[in-house]
């Protein structure tokens, strides 16, 4: 899967109408340019959830969820007072939490500076061409290559939903991409975000990853390296970083998830709930933009044409600058059982694994699938139909926790 370890602030106001409608202009001319119709889109008919703890190990949340946690925690053997000080590294086996209920991760102020996002690294997910061929009977010709282009700068404008992901694997730090997305339960206060599952749990050989947090437009004005050898927090995080306080993901993820994408890999996907390390601002009023979710899962062959936005950062690219690739979709299936994921061609490589698949629907930007796996030549990317079972998560992280 596409995602890679780790080794001057926004005007507000009237951006909010520029950010989301940046988007929606762009991914219509890219489409259009490779050939696409911007008026065929317009036509087109619209797991596990678990609570963190917070800072101080209570959690803060409702009906004694939080004294269930550090009570479960402690069975465990995890003291989550210690867990700020170091505690989190310990990733023995039997202390690796792997239950949907089991998620923990308390915020820790500062962990997150300019000079350890720029080390993360690309937690990686990638399939062979054999393995990507396994049923033929529903799979599509192997996409061409499309090269992935740079988004316009700064990002707050063209692409403000978008951002990266940042957790510690036992591997060291990491990194994806996410996608800020409206919260139908609480318009206009979205705390939510979109990721891959990979992004956030190990799959079925390990647990939960650790000290996870978003940050929206990061490197908004996309800086090289030497320009940001001595970066502040707010060249690098210009609307804050904001942690998990929940996460969720599906449980076939958990179960069947794989390095490789495994039997998991058509479910691999996340909702997570973040709060800023600093303010009290919901992300969506601080970013200014949000995303709806179409979970209408349509049939690659209704789709004239899907985008892929994300930061990666393996080689040829190094994970400072957000991308993007258009293309029409085509199927993937990796077995009979499972469902047949979205294929595009694109070049983007690990980094960008999480990162949201758009599409236009009467006008509208809407997130339709995010990135998942791709081949060891990165001519390609895969990403799961968002059904019912997505939704069904989706509503649970919102109806649970979204107004927290």
């Amino acid at each position: 899967m596409r995602s890679t370890p780790v080794s001057a602030a926004p005007r507000r106001g009237r951006r909010t109408a520029l950010a989301a409608a940046g988007l929606v202009a762009a991914l219509t001319l890219t489409a259009t340019a490779c050939g696409g119709s911007e008026d065929e889109a317009d036509t087109k008919p619209g797991g596990g959830t678990s609570q963190a703890a917070d800072a101080d190990g209570t959690g803060g949340g409702e009906g004694g969820l939080a004294a269930g946690l550090a009570d479960r925690l402690k069975e465990h053997g995890i003291d989550v007072d210690k867990w700020k000080d170091g505690g989190w590294k310990n990733w023995d086996e039997d202390k690796w939490l792997s239950e949907a209920k089991d998620f923990v991760n308390p915020v820790i102020d500062g962990l997150w500076q300019p000079d350890r996002m720029k080390s993360a690294k690309e937690a990686d997910k990638t399939v062979t061409t054999k393995d990507a061929a396994a049923d033929q009977g529903a799979t599509d010709p192997e996409p061409a290559p499309v090269e992935a282009v740079a988004e316009k700068k700064p990002y707050h404008e063209n692409a403000a939903p978008v951002g990266k992901v940042f957790f510690d694997s036992p591997e060291g730090s990491m990194v994806c991409s996410g996608t800020v997305i409206k919260d139908v339960n609480h318009p206009g206060k979205s705390n939510l975000v979109w990721t891959a599952g990979h992004c956030v749990h190990a799959g079925g050989s390990g647990g939960w990853y650790r000290n996870i947090a978003f940050v929206p437009s990061y490197n908004d004005y996309g800086k090289s390296e030497a320009e940001l050898a001595n970066a502040t927090a707010t060249e690098m995080a210009p609307y804050g970083t904001w942690w998990a306080d929940w996460a969720s993901t599906s449980n076939q993820w958990i179960q069947g998830g794989s390095e490789s994408g495994g039997d998991g890999a058509a479910y691999d996907y996340s909702v997570l709930h973040v709060k800023p390390e600093q303010g009290s601002k919901s992300l969506e009023e601080t970013v200014g933009a949000a995303l709806e979710v179409d979970f209408s899962a349509p049939s690659a062959t209704e789709v004239s044409s899907m985008g892929a936005w994300g930061y990666p950062a393996a080689a040829p690219y190094n994970g400072l600058e957000m991308f993007k690739c258009v293309d029409r979709p085509g199927r993937l299936s990796l077995s009979p059982s499972l469902p047949t994921m979205y294929r595009i061609g694109c070049t983007m490589t690990g980094g960008s694994s999480g990162g949201g698949w758009f599409r236009v629907v009467d006008g509208e930007t809407k997130l339709v699938s995010n990135t998942s796996i791709g081949p060891l030549e990165n001519t390609w990317l895969a990403g799961p139909q968002l059904g019912r079972a997505a939704e069904a998560l989706y509503q649970d992280m919102s109806k649970t926790y979204g107004g927290q």
